[in-house]
């Protein structure tokens, strides 16, 4: 259990539900298409995922949409992100804070995690069935689980009825038990308590819905929560079983719900409602690409479609110049060039277009203008961080052909290709290639949350970011940030009586005013076919500096990697961004990397962490081919869960976004949300950036097939 003061409950709530406000906003910008309450969506409860008001249904959202809310009744208020992970099944993360619940704490706060699987989809005469878990790896003080029925009864009314475990079976008891339930509460959270789900007696829930209006939804509900410990704490008045309200839908993906609870209180909830497969701008609004050019009759340009071109003056320089200058404007680098009479490989960056497939179809029709009659062959290998990951052979006469046709059919005569299997002739360095500078500067936010003093704090400032390519794979880089405002540095180290190392713990004695994030050189390379190297020297991460070694095995066409990482770091000075403390440590793991298909990529890491603990890392995310990653991740090593501390061990939930799909232009940027639990020691990780496989795979072939609907775009 942990302490928690009014003042941090009260910064919290500002701030998730200015989460709420803020995801709102964007879908109403953006006119998304996601669900909200309407005649025929579906409801959000005020724990966070599809119900009535405290009692679940059997709905699901549509598949992939993210839903972000806010509730507040009598003594609790609760903050819940929901992902409805497929079809039929979605997750909930929730934050619960409750007043006055103990005598040793003004507010108890509690993370949770829910999932509920829809069963059965409703028909025409038979409900949709729904079987759930509430907090099922947390503390315990919420937990039930239910099996509950949904069905639709006209065009607006929705009838729900359910049997409930635990919390769900503390009213309206049947007078049945399914064996003994061990009611104990985990104080630090994070335990798996399957020993308790579906066990104990037995209660009724039901409720309905019904859509007074195309906008407002009259609920009621016949609750089987007694709330038990808050009547007893005598901080609500459970008088009655029955909940009503009222949900008005502000916009197709807001809603804002108003009930009656238990004969005691009002309560008050706000969902906004994203979904991933719903851009802002369907298709985008970029600029329209260069037409293909075709190439004149053989009597029209006898020479340039003999290949004698090559010896008659127009040489190779002046193409690539003018090749160069037209790649330039499309946001692609010139690398190097190799050109026969027949053939033409060309070596690029790829510096805008996240759908990797769409500079690819940029580049052949520049090509197509770009290159004499005779040459029939392009071969178009993406450099990242300066190795060749991937080439791509297109048969040019197949560019003139199918311009107006399916992106289908040009992927069906396109080739992708290992460059160290595909033979090449020499490659031309484009002038200018290298040494290469990059440098930019932008606003950062860092926040630390569910600290047992204050669920958030926060820096804000300024980051700036620097790149020097001195050659191919050789590169310089560095990130330092100057804190303008913040509250982290109040953070107070977490100590478990020196149980493990403070490898993360100490996080707030480096929130310094100025910080150097990192300065490293780093080599990449791709000696082999299908492997790819990396070293990195220097101070690698805010908090740890040193060497790392990294090798990566991956074909184009497998849905699998392997790959492995050491690293002989030491622990950074807190205030000194050049000296060391006396810690240091030999860090290592073997990654497994798969591609489920259908969207589902894993992650398996095993080895050694920062802390000399010896674990694994699971990571499970779902993808979008327009860019959205949503997943979670859990830790386990050979760290006691006592000595861990709060949460038992390491897991969190992991968002990332890209910015086109917000403002319909490419862009390779994008915008990442982390969340988990405070810092711990146990199971922690060197914070590399520039990971080989992240690397590798977006440009790799199955990416690139991925978007290839993007080709002629």
């Amino acid at each position: 259990m942990v302490k928690r003061t009014r003042a941090a409950h009260r910064d919290a709530a500002q701030w998730f539900g200015l989460s709420v406000v803020v995801a709102g906003s964007l879908a109403v910008l953006h006119g998304q298409a996601a669900m909200a309450q309407n005649a025929s969506g579906t409801h959000y409860g005020f724990y966070g995922n599809p119900g009535l008001l405290d009692m679940p249904t059997a709905e699901v959202a549509p598949d992939g949409q993210l839903s972000l809310s806010h509730n507040r009744f009598g003594p609790m208020r609760r903050s819940t992100l929901t992902f409805q992970i497929t079809p039929k099944l979605s997750g909930s993360f929730s934050y619960t804070g409750t007043d006055d619940l103990t005598d040793e704490f003004d507010i108890y706060w509690d993370r949770t995690f829910d999932l509920s699987y829809q069963i059965v989809d409703e028909g025409a005469l038979r409900p949709a069935i729904a079987v759930g878990l509430r907090d099922f790896i947390g503390t315990g003080l919420l937990s039930s689980e239910y099996i509950v029925a949904t069905k639709s009864i006209g065009a607006r009314l929705k009838v729900t009825g359910g049997l409930g475990w635990g919390r769900l079976a503390s009213e309206n008891s049947l007078g049945l038990s399914f064996g003994e339930r061990d009611e104990t509460v985990v104080e630090t959270g994070g335990t798996l308590n399957s020993g308790q789900w579906f066990r104990g007696p037995v209660g009724t829930f039901g409720g309905l819905n019904y859509a007074l209006t195309d906008k407002l939804t009259l609920l009621a509900e016949y609750s089987s929560d007694a709330y038990v410990a808050e009547t007893e704490r005598g901080i609500l008045d459970h008088a009655s079983p029955y909940n009503v309200g009222l949900s008005y839908a502000i916009h197709p993906n807001i809603s804002m719900t108003m009930a009656y609870m238990y004969g005691d209180t009002f309560g008050f909830g706000i969902s906004g409602h994203l979904n991933p497969n719903n851009p802002a701008y369907a298709g985008g609004i970029e600029t329209a690409p260069l037409p293909v050019k075709q190439r004149p009759s053989r009597s029209a340009d006898a020479l340039g479609w003999s290949g004698a071109w090559i010896e008659d003056g127009r040489d190779a320089p002046g193409i690539r110049k003018a090749l160069a200058g037209a790649m330039a404007k499309e946001g692609l680098t010139l690398e190097a060039m190799s050109l026969t009479a027949t053939r033409a490989e060309i070596e690029f960056r790829n510096t805008r277009y996240p759908a990797h497939a769409q500079a690819l179809g940029r580049l052949s029709r520049i090509a197509s203008r770009a290159f004499p009659p005779s040459v029939e062959t392009f071969v178009f290998t993406e450099v990242v961080q300066g190795m060749p990951v991937q080439s791509t052979v297109i048969p040019r006469r197949a560019i003139e052909q199918l311009e107006f046709e399916p992106a289908g059919e040009m992927l069906a005569v396109t080739q992708f290709v290992d460059p160290r299997a595909l033979p090449s002739d020499p490659m031309v360095r484009a002038e200018g290639a290298y040494p290469d500078f990059n440098w930019s500067v932008s606003p950062y936010l860092s926040a630390t949350l569910f600290d047992p003093d204050s669920p958030i704090r926060a820096d804000l400032g300024l980051r700036g970011n620097l790149s020097y390519e001195v050659a191919p794979g050789l590169s310089l880089t560095s990130t330092a940030s100057l804190k303008l405002t913040g509250n982290v540095d109040d953070l107070e180290p977490h100590s478990d009586d020196d149980a493990l190392p403070p490898v993360r713990s100490n996080a707030a004695q480096y929130s310094n005013q100025f910080q150097l994030n990192s300065l490293a050189a780093n080599w990449y390379a791709h000696p082999a076919e299908n492997v790819f190297t990396r070293v990195s020297v220097g101070y690698l991460e805010r908090m740890f500096g040193g060497v790392a070694g990294e090798v990566l095995w991956k074909k184009p066409e497998n849905a699998y990697a392997i790959g492995a990482e050491v690293a002989y770091v030491q622990q950074r000075d807190y205030d000194d961004p050049f000296g060391f403390q006396d810690y240091d440590v030999v860090t290592g793991h073997v990654s497994g990397y798969m591609d489920f298909g259908n969207g589902f990529h894993g992650q398996l890491d095993v080895g050694r962490y920062l802390a000399e603990d010896w674990g694994a890392t699971l990571t499970l995310d779902r993808e979008f081919n327009n860019g959205w990653r949503v997943g979670a991740y859990a830790t386990l090593t050979d760290v006691p869960f006592e000595d861990f501390g709060e949460g038992s061990f390491d897991k969190g939930i992991r968002i990332s976004m890209p910015v086109d799909w917000f403002i319909g232009t490419p862009t390779a940027e994008t915008r990442d949300l982390n969340l988990n639990s405070l810092s711990r020691d146990g199971g922690a990780r060197l914070d590399l950036s520039g990971r080989l496989y992240d690397r590798v795979r977006d440009a790799g072939q199955a990416e690139v097939e991925d978007r290839w609907g993007r080709f002629w775009r």
